[in-house]
């Protein structure tokens, strides 16, 4: 599964805050920040405080959008049954 963040960047937009407002009230790390703009996983404690100063839920922030997986990566680690 991948993370998308596309919903808080919507909201940031229709709340017109931008991404160093919402760090700094938040008390966020840039860095975190810039994992989240690169659609990276952060942990479910900077989740709640996005949230907490959006008077949100995470379904609000985030969606999880499942990966479809490659032939290669479903046999990768695994051993034939012929082998």
């Amino acid at each position: 599964m991948i993370i998308s963040y596309k919903k808080l960047w919507k909201l940031l937009i229709d709340m017109d805050m931008m991404k160093k407002d919402l760090q700094k009230q938040a008390g966020i790390s840039w860095a975190t920040m810039t994992k989240m703009s690169k659609g990276e996983i952060v942990s479910t404690e900077v989740l709640m405080k996005v949230c907490q100063v959006l008077h949100c839920n995470v379904g609000d922030i985030v969606d999880f959008i499942e990966k479809p997986i490659s032939d290669a990566e479903e046999n990768k680690g695994e051993q034939s049954v012929l082998d």
